[in-house]
Parts: C-alpha cells; sequence; structure tokens
C-alpha cells in the first residue's frame, strides 16, 4: 500500500499540487487521471522520488519514503517498477538486453539464472521468441509489453505506469490494459496508473484519484464513476454527446432502470 499525505509541490511562485491525500491499495489498480496540466504527472513523481515534496508525506506500507536516507531511499527503489510513457527502451540493445538491464544493475545473479528469469518475464507478456529482436523491429503494442517485461524483472512490490497506451489503438490499449490488471493481481502488486483514457478508467480503475487543477477533486471506483455527481469529473469523461449516452447505457445496465427522458430506441441510434 502507498499512501499520499497532504502533498504540496510548486515551482517557482506556481503551485501544481495543493494538499492531495489518497491512499494506493495493494493487488488493485490504483488510476489517477485528470486533463493535462491537472497535476497527477508531478503527483506520481513525487510518488517515486523524482520530485521532492515542499511538504506532505509519502508512505510505502508505513514507511515514509520523504523523510529517509539516501540508502533507504535506494533499498525502496528497487521495489518499484516503472513503465514510461514512450517505453524507454535502449534502441541499441536487444528485448533480452532491455528485459535483463534492471537485473544486471541490482542483482548479482548469474547470466544463467538472470537469462531464465528474462525469459519467464517475456513468456508471461506473451512475448516467447523475442529476445534477439531490437526495438525498431517491434510494433507499438510490443514495445509496450518488452516495457512491462522489464518493469516485472525484479518482483516489484510497487509498479508505476505513466499513460501505458499513449500511441497505441484501442485494441492493443485493452490488451495493455488486460495485462497490467493481471499482473497487479498475480502478484499482489500495488500498482498506480497516470492516464486520461477512459477505456482504462473502465477496465481496470479498481480506485480512482480525479485531478483538477492540482486539486484531488474526487475519488472512487469505475463502478461508483457512472454515478458522480461532481460537475468537473463530469465534464471531463463524457465531453462528448455519445459518452453521455455511453453513461445512461451503464447506468441502465447497473440500475436496470430506463431514464425517464429517453426511451431504449433512442439511445441506441
Amino acid at each position: 500500500m502507498i499512501e499520499v499525505k497532504n502533498i504540496q509541490k510548486s515551482f517557482g511562485d506556481k503551485t501544481i499540487i495543493h494538499d492531495v491525500s489518497a491512499v494506493m491499495k495493494t493487488g488493485q489498480c490504483n488510476l489517477i487521471i485528470g486533463a493535462s496540466g491537472s497535476g497527477k504527472t508531478v503527483l506520481m513523481k513525487c510518488m517515486v522520488g523524482l520530485f521532492e515534496p515542499d511538504q506532505g508525506e509519502v508512505l510505502y506500507d508505513g514507511k515514509n519514503f520523504t523523510t529517509m536516507e539516501r540508502e533507504e531511499k535506494t533499498e525502496i527503489r528497487k521495489e518499484i517498477g516503472m513503465l514510461f510513457q514512450g517505453s524507454a527502451l535502449f534502441d541499441s540493445q536487444t528485448v533480452e538486453q532491455n528485459v535483463m538491464f534492471p537485473l544486471d544493475m541490482f542483482t548479482k545473479s548469474t547470466l544463467k539464472k538472470k537469462l531464465e528469469r528474462v525469459n519467464e518475464v517475456l513468456a508471461r507478456v506473451n512475448l516467447v521468441d523475442a529476445n534477439k529482436k531490437f526495438p525498431s523491429e517491434l510494433s507499438g503494442g510490443m514495445k509496450k509489453r518488452v516495457a512491462l517485461a522489464r518493469a516485472i524483472v525484479l518482483n516489484p512490490k510497487y509498479l508505476f505506469c505513466d499513460e501505458p497506451n499513449s500511441g497505441l489503438d484501442p485494441q492493443t490499449s485493452l490488451v495493455i490494459d488486460k495485462l497490467i490488471e493481471e499482473i497487479t493481481q498475480e502478484y499482489n502488486i500495488t500498482t498506480v496508473v497516470n492516464t486520461h483514457d477512459m477505456n482504462s478508467v473502465m477496465e481496470i480503475g479498481d480506485s480512482i484519484v480525479y485531478m483538477h487543477k492540482g486539486n484531488k477533486e474526487w475519488e472512487g471506483t469505475n463502478k461508483e464513476i457512472i454515478f458522480s455527481k461532481n460537475k468537473l469529473l463530469n465534464e471531463f469523461i463524457f465531453a462528448s454527446e455519445f459518452l453521455k449516452d455511453a453513461k445512461e447505457m451503464r447506468m441502465l445496465e447497473e440500475t436496470g432502470k430506463i431514464p425517464n427522458d429517453r426511451n431504449m430506441d433512442d439511445m441506441l441510434k
């Protein structure tokens, strides 16, 4: 579990994060959503230690990450896997070498043991026999799966995913979402996903924090978000008429009640 307590972060005289608190639960996909400039990326960077918050605390299973000495933070970071927005693969290295990189950095395992682990995680993301390929030979979805394999190769307790579906088509995005969800549950990881992809919200949003102009405006699940009365949240999620209709359909499924102001034929057009 990761707890964020009263985090505030400013750059110069501009405050980006305003007194944000949240709990990221173990074994769940915890999503941070919001428009560009909402502060979600800065919040995530505060959580992983890339930014030092001006005030507040980040606790990893009760341990205060913000006040730790450098050596203690290094130990926590060994338990963190990171899936970057652009995959961040090394172009000059093969898939195998990319995935092995954290093992080379943080373990003293033999080459045989490292190769066994690389093959395990590649198989888990459905990339068997891709070891010797280079990133330039991979599709966007395959690159994401390689990056995910690298992120979990050290058996992390915590997994951070920054816009994991960026640049992917809807079908491939669903594949990545499903992999993240399955891996989270199988290995009981605390997963934090930074996204504005509404498909991800509805598919894997076990816990959702909605950010707006640096404030936490709403918190709940993908089941609760449909019924939210928060005006800012609804404007963000259901911006188009199509999505508004989709919301009404989902509410119908959840409640079994047909909205009074519209019949089913109109909703299905």
